[in-house]
């Protein structure tokens, strides 16, 4: 009986310690997250960060266009066959363009190619942020009377927040291009009626939305990158573990993330629904 009360205690213990340190972890990272945005904003209106955040958009985006580009042409191809069979079923194949168009540039173009740079920048960043922290570098920073996240967080997450947007534009392009490419010339779709029915289908609404997803998911990416690059562990183990959980938290946050503006989005195009019939 008395070793019974002792395992309950301990269960008890260990979920209470749980608790406490999820409790903790939360606020940290919320504490974080505010302190970058601060510092971020403020410097939007330091000259001197200029060439730390231009260092960074050359890093972030302009590297990252083949990868996002090619991602977009695949999975515009990937949507023309696998939906054309069962358009086709219907009788409706020439609608195939509106399909592929709208789902490529309210989800899968936006989701795709943020998930792709949660792998490809997110890895990185946590990676140089946690060397920096495991050779305290960023002790360095701070010891001389400059505030890291203002000097690492801060070009780091302006850059993944304005060039994101960007990104999907070229993953939506291509994902136009390449469903194009499968739908007309090797399935023998006319040419006419996939780009008129398209452009009937896809609303400026539509692409619109896409777009500002880029806006959350970049900086979604970037504040737990570098989150996670300033909280690891010591040792090449530890950087290695927080690039995997860089990657992992990006990936389920930009889902989540997802969600709620979809519903989100969906009550404001609701609201304006009824204006649109009447103009």
């Amino acid at each position: 009986m008395a070793e019974l009360k002792q395992q309950k205690g301990s269960m008890v213990e260990q979920l209470g310690g749980a608790t406490v340190r999820m409790v903790g972890n939360c606020g940290r990272f919320s504490r974080f997250q505010a302190d970058s945005l601060v510092a971020s904003f403020a410097a939007c209106f330091r000259p001197a960060t200029y060439p730390l955040i231009w260092n960074q958009m050359l890093a972030i985006g302009v590297r990252s266009v083949p990868v996002v580009m090619i991602t977009g042409a695949f999975v515009g191809m990937v949507l023309a066959i696998q939906a054309y069979d069962q358009l086709a079923g219907l009788g409706i194949e020439e609608h195939l363009g509106v399909l592929i168009n709208l789902s490529v540039v309210k989800e899968l173009g936006p989701v795709l190619a943020a998930v792709m740079l949660a792998g490809r920048v997110g890895g990185a960043l946590t990676a140089e942020l946690g060397t920096m922290n495991v050779t305290e570098q960023i002790l360095a920073v701070r010891s001389m009377g400059t505030d890291p996240i203002r000097y690492l967080v801060a070009p780091r997450l302006i850059a993944c927040l304005f060039l994101t947007p960007f990104l999907i534009i070229y993953a939506d392009f291509l994902g136009m291009i390449g469903g194009y490419l499968i739908s007309v010339p090797y399935l023998g779709i006319n040419s006419r009626a996939y780009w008129s029915l398209s452009a009937a289908g896809v609303e400026m609404f539509d692409i619109t939305v896409g777009i500002a997803k880029g806006f959350f998911f970049g900086a979604a990416i970037a504040g737990v990158s570098c989150y996670k690059g300033f909280h690891c562990k010591e040792g090449a183990q530890g950087v290695g573990e927080a690039c995997t959980e860089a990657f992992v938290g990006s990936f389920i946050i930009i889902l989540a993330i997802d969600f709620v503006l979809v519903v989100v989005f969906k009550a404001i195009y609701a609201s304006i629904w009824p204006i649109k019939i009447l103009l």
